[in-house]
């Protein structure tokens, strides 16, 4: 910079460091200070998320038409709920029926259920190989497969802790967006191109 004083030169860098500091300061603030002052003011649901409720009933519907009888053996959850269940093979009798204390959980969001088949007699069975509509698939597989095209993810899929009777539908957040507050819309789901 020819003709340029050494001052105006040091005027210009400062001036420079400082916008580039305030960017980063203000870019800080709207990522994490904001975001957590909106969110503390969001409830906690109380009941299934409106979109979970319509496609957990329309995977019922299509499984009768299947010849198969699905219960839904629990769906929201309270955080008081979760925690008792989850003292269950820890401090009370009983299996390990999940790694999720209160709060960490979709069913405490409304956005999970879990599922389990009838037989013809009305027991409720956990049994993935029962093939009561004799169609030479698995009932608990069909179900699965009917859940994924209406967009939840299954339990059945986990890498660590496989649970086979749990669905959800998680809109792309994780468990630490819905302590923090975030919740999903309640407007309409999009899945394989239809609404």
């Amino acid at each position: 910079m020819k003709g340029t004083s050494p001052l105006k030169i040091k005027w210009i860098r400062n001036t420079f460091t400082t916008v580039i500091l305030i960017t980063i300061a203000i870019f800080i603030y709207f990522q994490f200070v904001s975001k957590s002052i909106v969110t503390q003011t969001s409830e906690m649901p109380t009941s299934l998320h409106p979109i979970v409720e319509e496609r957990t009933n329309l995977l019922i519907e299509q499984a009768a038409s299947k010849g198969i009888v699905v219960i839904i053996t629990d769906g929201f959850r309270s955080i008081a709920d979760q925690d008792i269940l989850y003292e269950q093979g820890r401090s009370t009798e009983g299996n390990i029926v999940t790694h999720a204390r209160g709060g960490e959980s979709y069913h405490n969001y409304g956005l999970a259920v879990d599922f389990a088949l009838k037989d013809s007699g009305g027991n409720v069975l956990w049994d993935r190989q029962f093939d009561g509509n004799g169609n030479g698939i698995a009932d608990w597989s069909e179900v699965v497969t009917l859940a994924k095209e209406l967009g939840f993810e299954w339990g059945g899929d986990w890498i660590n802790f496989k649970d086979y009777p749990h669905l959800e539908m998680n809109f792309g957040l994780a468990i630490d967006d819905l302590q923090r507050g975030e919740r999903p819309p309640d407007g309409a789901l999009t899945v394989n191109g239809q609404s």
